[in-house]
């Protein structure tokens, strides 16, 4: 689960430093209830009297992306903190397109797979980006 403390253990443990910044950037993805864009996270941290110019919060979320701290949920072109940590295998994510229900999860055999794959085609991952889309078993009930 994503824990303030633990992400800035992790920074450290990685060899980065905890800049204001990051610090700032760290505190509204904790506290977002829905994916941000960075001119989401410029305009909250402006609403609380601080400036943070948007290439530097793509720097960051940039970063934590690469450390698991965030990841970017593609379908809503915005960020979401990390809510398995170090669990193994890639993090995905289940999206549902009536309400905007996130779940996400790590699967160590895709991630595997599409490493084998990507390796026969001569590359070599670096990230894994995937999605389903559809809805959640609540919006399913609600369909007559």
């Amino acid at each position: 689960m994503f824990d303030f403390q633990s992400s800035i253990q992790v920074l450290r443990t990685k060899g980065y430093k905890l800049t204001r910044p990051r610090k700032r950037v760290l505190e509204v993805l904790a506290q977002a209830q829905k994916p941000v864009s960075p001119y989401d996270i410029q305009k909250v941290l402006q609403q609380r009297g601080e400036h943070l110019n948007h290439v530097t919060i793509y720097r960051i979320l940039d970063l934590f992306c690469l450390l698991n701290l965030a990841h970017k949920v593609l379908s809503f072109g915005g960020f979401v903190k990390c809510t398995l940590g170090e669990e193994e295998g890639c993090h995905r994510f289940m999206v549902c397109r009536q309400c905007g229900a996130l779940r996400e999860f790590a699967d160590k055999a895709l991630c595997d797979e599409e490493n084998e794959i990507a390796q026969d085609f001569g590359f070599r991952t670096e990230q894994h980006f995937s999605e389903g889309f559809g809805l959640c078993s609540n919006c399913q009930g609600q369909i007559f």
